[in-house]
């Protein structure tokens, strides 16, 4: 099949059949158009014509400028386009043995609770546009949401009054979230004050802006730069990581693993116990922080 054709119809199984988000999609569709390019610089223009040795080749390539992380996606990017190939096509899958390592995983930033404490109480809800970013900002947090499921929230699974939330995650999997009963006032006032007043045309979404549309995350993200900024905050604080925040502060308050994993919406254990290694470090960085013989002080026994 002709590369251009085999590219539209995995962009459709991808979206369709793969329940993929809209944001993985279109990195594996990114990808994959690099990946494409390489061979048709090449001279191959058919997926007949894709060898394990020009995928080598081309991975050999991405190593001179990009890092282990990168090469890991466009990796995943590459096996998933020829196994839903083979799977529609019969034939052989030319990147069977197509292996590339992450490296160490980094451990995710987050905040302290003073620094979240002080972002919430640096809105003045008095303002619509800022009650409306605060009331964003405090489901992130206060819930462990995606930037993307809080954008994509619809009123009818947001139940204010049970103080929970059904989330519609990464491959249309649904959990139910609780919302903190410290958020609930912020997010009734937004519903029932700003939000009919913004409401243009008929929408079921719960955060819509003053235009009535749909708050994006990048207007998020925008706002949160603009508060770090306000805040004097040393580190860059992102959506993503506020989420990490909400799973350190669980975690560190005597929440079991696999109950944050079932909030996170992580389909996998180990992805969620990267935050065990976030608490180990506070430990050690707290050891040599204060223990005497880090110090340089005296041990003396206690009578």
């Amino acid at each position: 099949m002709n590369l251009d054709q085999a590219l539209k119809e995995y962009g459709t199984h991808i979206k369709m059949n793969q329940g993929k988000s809209r944001r993985t999609a279109a990195s594996y569709t990114s990808d994959l158009r690099e990946y494409f390019a390489f061979l048709k610089e090449k001279g191959i223009s058919d997926t007949d014509e894709i060898t394990p040795e020009w995928i080598d080749e081309f991975m050999k390539q991405q190593q001179t400028y990009k890092q282990q992380v990168s090469l890991a996606r466009m990796a995943a990017s590459i096996r998933s386009f020829h196994q839903d190939y083979v799977f529609m096509h019969d034939g052989i899958d030319p990147s069977l043995n197509l292996q590339v390592h992450k490296g160490p995983r980094r451990l995710p930033v987050y905040c302290t609770e003073e620094e979240v404490e002080r972002l919430m109480n640096s809105f003045d809800d008095h303002d619509p546009v800022q009650l409306m970013y605060h009331a964003v900002l405090e489901t992130i947090y206060g819930c462990g949401l995606r930037i993307s499921e809080v954008t994509s929230l619809t009123l009818n699974r947001t139940d204010l009054e049970s103080g929970k939330i059904r989330v519609m995650g990464k491959g249309n999997k649904e959990r139910i979230v609780p919302i903190p009963a410290g958020s609930i006032p912020l997010l009734k006032q937004y519903r029932d004050i700003v939000r009919p007043v913004w409401v243009k045309k008929k929408t079921s979404l719960f955060f819509i802006n003053r235009f009535g549309r749909k708050v994006t995350p990048q207007s998020v993200e925008i706002k949160l730069k603009e508060k770090c900024v306000e805040l004097g905050f040393n580190k860059h604080i992102t959506p993503h990581k506020l989420r990490h925040s909400y799973a350190t502060h669980l975690l560190n308050g005597g929440a079991d693993l696999r109950s944050i994993q079932e909030m996170l919406g992580h389909s996998n254990i180990s992805t969620t116990e990267i935050y065990t290694h976030v608490q180990n470090k506070q430990l050690f960085d707290s050891y040599h922080k204060f223990h005497p013989g880090e110090r340089g002080g005296d041990l003396k026994d206690e009578e």
